[in-house]
């Protein structure tokens, strides 16, 4: 299904580069590699699973709508493919997304719905608007033609690395829901097996971690509070859970400082700019891999859509 979605991409998703500096080496005291996904069309890798969402649905379903809920990445990548596609797209967004986030998603078409995260639950609002209007729902992460146009990533960091003459490495994956991690587990499953894969979370949003070490689907108590947006999710998804399960190792929290300075860096040191929840895998890189193999690190940099308030704090993290 992911050499299926890699076709269905081609001419249409980005192929991003396997970024690496000798200063994030030095931080990090081993080889970092950095696959930049903030350069991905609407600057996260969710375009890839909306696009293989929406090119592979039958056209007669895809002509009557889609629907989708996100934060905000989620919501610009189905509402770009959604585009393109010529068809059109409803997204339910929570109110507190960062306001840059929101102005995308109705900029590229879509018909922007907010509610509040803390009091409504978005997946009966999806399910309900979903019925009314005879749209087809496409969920950010359990659902499989979503989980395999992530997964895409993991594909061609199979061949980046093998071109880097990485045979062997640690790759950490920012992680909400889990639609990228178990995509890109899969791919490397397959076409990498020397490569170990590790969800990365925001500390108190740790539901993959803490699943993964209690063997259930674990959930958080909250569903705010953390400057990472983009991965602060309720729990695993019932598809994306047993796929990490089986192919992945033991997760890694970090801080919100942990990420502010790793957007620093990233912007100092490779010139790309990443969202908070997009720096998490690179945080985990730089200032943790002492409980990680030695080894080679690949750290997806999974989003850089991030308001100039929030980037400017970040630039002043490290002073």
């Amino acid at each position: 299904m992911i050499r299926a979605a890699a076709e269905r991409a081609r001419g249409h998703v980005r192929r991003t580069p396997l970024l690496s500096s000798p200063f994030l080496d030095q931080i990090a005291g081993r080889r970092v590699f950095v696959k930049a996904e903030c350069l991905q069309h609407t600057g996260s890798f969710k375009f890839r699973g909306g696009w293989s969402a929406l090119s592979g649905l039958p056209a007669t379903t895809r002509q009557k709508g889609v629907i989708a809920f996100s934060s905000g990445n989620h919501a610009q990548g189905v509402a770009l493919a959604a585009k393109l596609h010529g068809t059109a797209s409803v997204i339910i967004m929570p109110s507190d997304a960062p306001a840059l986030k929101i102005a995308n998603t109705s900029a590229l078409g879509a018909e922007v719905i907010l509610y509040d995260r803390n009091a409504e639950d978005r997946d009966a609002i999806g399910a309900r608007l979903s019925a009314e209007r005879g749209l087809t729902l496409i969920k950010p992460f359990d659902e499989p033609l979503v989980i395999a146009g992530q997964g895409t990533t993991g594909l061609e960091i199979a061949e980046q690395a093998a071109s880097e003459g990485i045979e062997a490495a640690q790759v950490l994956v920012p992680c909400g829901g889990g639609g990228l991690t178990a995509g890109i587990a899969l791919a490397l499953a397959e076409t990498a097996p020397g490569m170990v894969v590790r969800p990365c979370e925001p500390e108190g949003f740790d539901d993959a971690i803490r699943s993964l070490q209690s063997g259930r689907i674990e959930r958080n108590a909250a569903q705010s509070g953390s400057i990472c947006d983009a991965i602060v999710t309720p729990s695993p998804g019932n598809l994306t859970f047993p796929i990490m399960q089986r192919l992945c190792q033991p997760g890694l929290a970090v801080s919100d400082d942990d990420c502010l300075k790793a957007m620093a860096l990233a912007f100092l040191r490779l010139k790309i700019v990443l969202e908070p929840g997009g720096a998490v895998a690179l945080a985990a890189a730089l200032f943790h891999g002492q409980s990680l193999p030695e080894g080679d690190l690949i750290a997806i940099a999974s989003g850089g859509n991030v308001d100039a308030d929030m980037f400017a704090r970040a630039l002043s993290s490290l002073d």
